[in-house]
């Protein structure tokens, strides 16, 4: 037996050994509490605090029926406020865009990749808000550049 045989021999209870420690190390990192029956992740002050220097100036609108909403011919009106909706998106203003369709005088729920004054501009100029049809709210907001809806 040479002088590297037992060396060569421990490789794996190294490996075995060593893994195990990084899979403790993780486990106490990123621990899963239970809410509702369902685990979730529990994040510690210290990595909130990280995370939050990650995050970005947007601006969240609340689209809601206006005081034309039900007059004849809306829905031309509204079929083209739906092709603004998809240009500002295909221009990357409009990041996310949600129609709501609960009966609530809640027409759509958007945010925007845009200061609240631009947003102003923007909304005031969409054929619905003009036309009566839509009214809606700016609110100033922070979230995490690259944050997608679930497929």
């Amino acid at each position: 037996m040479s002088k590297w045989d037992l060396p060569l021999l421990l490789i794996p209870v190294y490996c075995f050994f060593f893994a195990r420690v990084y899979i403790i190390i993780i486990l106490c990192i990123v621990k899963k509490t239970t809410f509702g029956g369902t685990l979730m992740t529990t994040i510690t002050d210290d990595m909130m605090r990280q995370m939050m220097t990650t995050t970005k100036n947007y601006c969240a609108v609340i689209l809601k029926h206006g005081p034309k909403r039900n007059q004849e011919g809306v829905e031309k009106i509204i079929w083209e406020h739906g092709r603004r909706n998809f240009e500002l998106r295909a221009d990357g203003l409009l990041t996310i865009v949600c129609p709501v369709l609960d009966g609530s005088d809640v027409s759509g729920i958007g945010i925007f990749n845009a200061s609240v004054e631009e947003v102003k501009k923007i909304m005031d100029e969409d054929p619905g808000v003009k036309a009566g049809v839509f009214v809606y709210e700016t609110h100033p907001c922070r979230s995490f550049p690259g944050d997608i809806l679930p497929s």
